[in-house]
């Protein structure tokens, strides 16, 4: 009997407290509170210390979340030295990956509690960026820049990256921007963090797999592909043609539609508006030829299959990173600065979970349609006898 290869979709596989999608409505929750409540009220640090702790952080807890989170940007000499011998050409995300990895080597606690692991997903939250700065300098031959001790997340690592410190409005749009990815419940990057970690591995592993779940196109390297879109089309009266020209051959317009929201993603919301207001400060034509690429794939999908598709968290972020002077291809390493927070959380929920039953191995199961030659199995054919 042959099944369909439904990508456990739907599939209820654990219970969670640290976030909740209604796809239906277009909600997104972490820990009970609305995503676009946060990117009004909240920073970064907050949402962080919140999805690791459960709730809303006092004053004293904040303060020395964002204290620990500065005094850990740094990363060991051996990881740094390791860069630098890093062929210059290497995939970003493959660099983030290896070098998440050989942090586990460099920390000393052999202990795996809860406290220890609150601590580590500390130490990661911090390191992430500093990663992805250093390689994107060391890439092109420039001076490190050394992390601020004033600045906050998003501003320090514009910083580092720029070499300029980032003006207030800029800091706060790449700060929302964190906010927005930091947490998406079970995607696919969320999942293999879980299920490595369901073994009893340490959190570096399971954060290491998580980077390399999220490196594929069809999750965190979507944005990276609506980036390279956009310059490909350059300019806003060729997105009609470009549009239907590739719906013709059956290609699908990266940064449009959702596994989970069948309507508008909240994320791309808030997205939209943040892109509308860098195109308006930088005189960049990047807004109006993504609006006019929802537009028109929208009218397009309609016509093809009868229905309405909107645009995902990764069609409006292209646009936001590029005229934020990112490189595109650090857009996806730039999700896992942001996501480890949720990663991490996940990490603790399933390794201490409260509630019985404790958390048991990951282990799904599969349905065999290959060959069946009988209840003994085929018979095995030496060698020299076989035909083919």
């Amino acid at each position: 009997m042959e099944t369909k290869n439904i990508g456990l979709r739907n599939i209820e596989v654990a219970d969670t407290k640290i976030s909740a999608i209604d796809g239906i409505n277009g909600k997104l929750i972490y820990r009970g509170y609305d995503v676009l409540d946060l990117v009004k009220k909240s920073t970064f640090e907050e949402t962080a210390c919140m999805l690791l702790n459960d709730d809303l952080p006092t004053q004293d807890m904040l303060n020395d979340f964002f204290n620990n989170l500065v005094a850990s940007r740094e990363i060991p000499e051996g990881v740094e030295k390791n860069l630098k011998n890093l062929p210059k050409n290497s995939n970003p995300m493959d660099v983030l990956q290896s070098t998440v990895s050989a942090l586990a080597s460099y920390d000393t606690k052999k202990t795996d509690d809860r406290d220890t692991n609150y601590n580590r997903a500390i130490q990661l939250i911090a390191k992430i960026p500093i990663i992805v700065a250093y390689w994107d300098r060391i890439r092109n031959g420039k001076e490190l820049v050394r992390p601020s001790k004033k600045l906050n997340h998003a501003g320090n690592f514009l910083y580092m990256l720029t070499e300029n410190e980032p003006d207030d409005e800029l800091a706060r749009i790449f700060d929302i921007c964190l906010i927005l990815h930091a947490e998406h419940s079970f995607n696919a990057s969320t999942f293999a963090a879980r299920e490595v970690v369901s073994t009893r591995a340490h959190m570096y592993a399971a954060v290491s797999a998580a980077i390399g779940a999220l490196s594929g196109e069809l999750h965190g390297g979507a944005n990276y592909q609506v980036t390279r879109m956009l310059l490909d089309i350059k300019t806003e009266d060729r997105v009609e043609s470009w549009i239907k020209e590739k719906l013709a051959q059956g290609k699908k317009i990266m940064g449009m539609g959702h596994a989970v929201y069948k309507t508008f993603d909240p994320r791309a919301e808030v997205l939209r508006e943040l892109s509308k207001r860098l195109s308006e400060k930088t005189g960049e034509p990047w807004f109006k030829i993504t609006k006019k690429i929802e537009d028109i794939t929208a009218e397009e999908m309609k016509k093809i299959k009868g229905s309405d598709i909107f645009p995902n968290v990764d069609l409006y972020s292209a646009s936001t990173y590029y005229m934020l002077k990112i490189p595109p291809d650090l857009n996806t390493p730039i999700f896992a600065i942001s996501r480890v927070a949720g990663w991490t959380s996940h990490i603790i929920e399933e390794k201490f979970a409260e509630a019985a039953p404790k958390p048991m191995l990951y282990r799904p199961k599969a349905v065999y349609v290959g060959k069946y030659c009988g209840p003994s199995g085929c018979e095995y054919i030496p060698l020299e006898k076989r035909l083919h």
